[in-house]
């Protein structure tokens, strides 16, 4: 430092990390668009047809743009396929897309014959009103591989019901049906309770269930609008104004509220699980017989987190509690720094857009990424034939179904999508904190007064020589911070050990580069050492700040998963195509989104605390133990005795 002022004789550091955060980007483009090209959100939540079509898809060869449900044709392809030994795969059972599932008749028998065409003169339309079936108008050949279960009609046995957009057999057989279809001289009918296991097994596969995890986010997106970004700067916004003017008082708001909210959120998880009241989680898309109780893994997966939340709700009333009247101190100070540069409150709301725009791609990407791959005839030893309304005769050539076949490299490539998106993240809001850390740097340095050295607006001074002369140390210093956590992600075995480190010297890089300048590895050896020579002073109030902020990030992100679960909770989420298999994604991805957000914003509080920190100790080793620039209220904070005149001054707010 020169004469206490920010030097200005500064040079662009790290230049070759920042060019690889632009190869990132490049290659994060290139990576998003083999989704887009490659990819159908669509085939998230529908199935496929026995021709490779999509079900709700207007794009294949018949539009099916309004026929969703999936069902099976020939109970006994479903029977056969569950059986032990059986070559014959529940893929390859001949399936069409309906409007929904078809119901036994009560005194007679009910087809659904395949989609017309060939010598069937109907329209799709004419099909639909007449409830699939056409079994009247075929020809005597027709009806007799009809009746041999080859199609092109096949008898509505067994009732189904739809879970998630694929009729389940329901193994109680319509007695009236069956009757009917065996005086009509058609073939015996497997019953048995593999009907009812064999479809639910393929429902319920873990790659299905991620799917329509998956597809709940595209189908909430509403939801992800208000509660993961309108929401949250509306919140985030409210608290820094609040901290800013009753700093006394907001330590027992954020608590109380934290606690209430916790709660909440906890009761909500209980309702939906079924623990509480009558409003549980159904898998069943509309209405359905009441005796019929089918579970998926949807519900285990609630049920799950419901334990979790119930157990750290109570870790965290009771830990909330413990430490309320002692996090009174710190934010105090940041509050003084913020009513002195009040252009930190309104700066967050630009990186909050670029968030924004980064997301929606991101979101949008994702669904393509997932639900990429190629529509393709599977490789099957099934033996079985089937009525050509085309050909006009039984063939025994296309017995396979179709699946979507996944590249060899779609793994890697939702692996870097994932990880590209925590860079880009820990990218924007390591930029924000470095804006935020250089305003109060200068803040500090020119002693709490404008100078005219000193910008007269330093957060825009400060936003210049980030872009000027920092960029390169932010991308290299958030990879750094995303490959740790990525490696502690999949190591959690290791993470009490790496826990110190990331409390003390990752906090801490991002301003020694606001402050000084240097590349992110000077600045970091400068930042440690401080932290060392100066770990009692830094605790007393950084640890206690960090806390409160904490808290308050917990208070906005909880009540966009209070609010998140309202929204969900209507009927547009709860039936029909809209229905979303469960709350649970799209709460948590608020729930973040929220974090997130709040985090941007309380970073105008946490990098103020920790800049004048920095600054002090930096002030102090300059100038032989004595701060010469140093702020009479922190001189107290950090060096006074802590008594009942301190405490009353502290909590009087600026």
């Amino acid at each position: 430092m020169d004469g206490g002022i920010i030097r200005h004789n500064r040079k662009c550091k790290d230049l070759v990390f920042l060019f690889i955060f632009i190869a990132f980007w490049v290659a994060m483009i290139v990576n998003s668009s083999f989704g887009f090209n490659q990819g159908n959100p669509l085939r998230l939540k529908y199935g496929l047809d026995y021709k490779g079509n999509i079900c709700g898809d207007r794009h294949g060869s018949r539009d099916l743009r309004e026929l969703e449900v999936k069902y099976y044709m020939n109970p006994n392809q479903v029977y056969q396929s569950g059986t032990k030994d059986s070559q014959f795969n529940l893929a390859d059972a001949k399936t069409i897309c309906l409007m929904e599932c078809p119901l036994p008749a009560e005194d007679g028998v009910n087809f659904v014959c395949d989609y017309p065409e060939g010598d069937i003169h109907l329209s799709t339309d004419d099909w639909i009103d007449r409830d699939y079936d056409y079994f009247e108008f075929l020809t005597p050949e027709m009806r007799n591989s009809s009746l041999q279960l080859q199609g092109p009609c096949y008898p509505v046995i067994f009732p189904s019901v739809n879970v998630f957009w694929s009729c389940q057999y329901i193994a109680r057989a319509s007695n009236s049906s069956l009757k009917h279809w065996q005086q009509m001289g058609g073939v015996a009918i497997d019953e048995n309770i593999l009907i009812d296991k064999t479809i639910h097994k393929a429902i319920n596969s873990p790659s299905a269930v991620l799917k329509r995890y998956v597809a709940d986010i595209g189908k909430s997106w509403p939801v992800l609008i208000v509660c993961g970004w309108m929401l949250p700067l509306f919140l985030s916004v409210i608290w820094l104004l609040m901290i800013r003017y009753i700093v006394a008082g907001m330590t027992w708001v954020t608590v109380v509220l934290f606690n209430v909210l916790i709660i909440s959120v906890t009761m909500f998880y209980y309702i939906k699980a079924g623990w509480i009241g009558n409003d549980p989680l159904t898998v069943v898309i509309g209405e359905s017989d009441p005796y019929v109780n089918i579970t998926g893994r949807e519900i285990s997966h609630l049920r799950a987190v419901t334990i979790l939340m119930t157990i750290v709700m109570i870790i965290a009333f009771l830990t909330s509690l413990a430490i309320a009247r002692r996090i009174l101190i710190a934010t105090s100070v940041a509050a003084k720094v913020i009513g002195e540069v009040q252009a930190l409150i309104i700066f967050p709301i630009l990186p909050y857009f670029i968030l924004a725009i980064f997301y929606l791609f991101w979101f949008s990407a994702t669904l393509h990424l997932f639900s990429s791959g190629q529509v393709l005839r599977n490789d099957c030893n099934a033996n079985c034939c089937t009525y050509d309304l085309k050909l006009n005769k039984v063939t025994c050539d296309n017995c396979c179904g179709y699946s979507v076949h996944y590249t060899p490299h779609i793994g890697i490539s939702i692996l870097f999508h994932l990880f590209g998106c925590y860079w880009a993240t820990q990218f924007i809001l390591a930029c924000s904190s470095t804006v935020i850390a250089g305003s109060v740097a200068s803040y500090y340095w020119a002693r709490g007064e404008i100078s005219p050295e000193i910008p007269f607006l330093p957060v825009f001074a400060s936003l210049k020589r980030l872009t000027r002369y920092s960029l390169g140390s932010v991308a290299v210093g958030s990879l750094v911070v995303s490959v740790v956590e990525s490696i502690r992600f999949i190591l959690d075995s290791l993470r009490r050990r790496l826990k110190y480190v990331d409390a003390t010297s990752e906090n801490f890089m991002g301003r020694m580069i606001a402050i000084t300048g240097k590349s992110f590895c000077k600045a970091s050896s400068i930042a440690t050492g401080l932290i060392m020579n100066n770990i009692l002073r830094i605790g007393k109030v950084n640890v206690i700040g960090d806390v409160i902020l904490f808290l308050g990030k917990l208070c906005v992100s909880l009540f966009c998963a209070l609010f998140a679960f309202l929204m969900l909770d209507t009927y547009k989420y709860k039936s029909a195509h809209n229905k979303i298999s469960s709350p649970l994604f799209p709460v948590l991805v608020c729930w973040v989104l929220g974090y997130i957000v709040a985090t941007l914003f309380f970073g105008v509080v946490e990098m103020s605390i920790d800049t004048i920190i920095l600054s002090f100790c930096q002030d102090a080793e300059e100038h032989q133990g004595n701060a010469q620039y140093a702020p009479p209220l922190l001189m107290e904070t950090l060096d006074g005795s802590g008594g009942p005149g301190e405490m009353q001054r502290l909590t009087q707010g600026p």
